[in-house]
């Protein structure tokens, strides 16, 4: 038996997610058929930008080395007792963006995000310009990475603290949605996008 029912906790983060102003659109898990190493991803919007140009992916990954050590350490533990706080699993979050016609410049942007996620979700930001053809101007395509190290002894505790995550995410979210309208043209924007 697993030490960690990681599905069932995807399960519950979504569910949490939900009751921060989240909805959930699709949800994916995967298993490495060689190492046996397990993602789980989970694609989500604010309530208010379901047909907005932001996507945010969470996607959280279970190593069964990390799991099978955990498991040999509640086995020795006595029942109850919480294993030491050494045991992690990387929960990333990513936000993306179509490409842009007005793109905004980068270290503004990671200046005010980085002042949004603070220590508690380190954001970084990154962009990509294409050119569809050498007569049209650049496009870049915008990319915003948090990852943290999610504590399983948390999990077992219940206490995961992933409120103050949550929140933070949703605050990115509406930064970068309220950036969006000077970054697209009208067809890019959902009905509620404008200014």
């Amino acid at each position: 038996m697993a030490a960690i029912d990681i599905s069932g906790y995807v399960a519950d983060l979504k569910e949490h997610a939900s009751e921060h102003g989240f909805h959930i659109h699709d949800e994916r898990h995967f298993v490495e058929t060689y190492s046996l190493q397990q993602a789980w991803e989970v694609d989500l919007h604010p309530e208010e930008s379901c047909g907005g140009p932001l996507d945010l992916r969470l996607t959280l990954e279970a190593d069964p080395r990390t799991m099978l050590s955990l498991e040999d350490v509640l086995c020795a533990q006595a029942e109850g007792e919480l294993p030491p706080d050494e045991y992690w699993s990387p929960l990333t979050f990513t936000w993306a963006l179509p490409p842009m016609d007005n793109g905004p410049d980068l270290l503004v942007l990671a200046t005010e995000l980085a002042g949004i996620g603070g220590t508690i979700l380190p954001v970084e930001v990154s962009a990509i310009d294409s050119f569809p053809s050498v007569t049209d101007p650049a496009q870049r395509t915008l990319t915003i990475v948090a990852r943290i190290d999610l504590s399983l002894r948390g999990i077992l505790d219940g206490d995961d603290g992933m409120c103050e995550i949550l929140n933070r995410c949703n605050e990115i979210c509406n930064q970068l949605l309220a950036k969006a309208p000077s970054w697209y043209n009208d067809e890019f924007l959902g009905p509620d996008m404008h200014p």
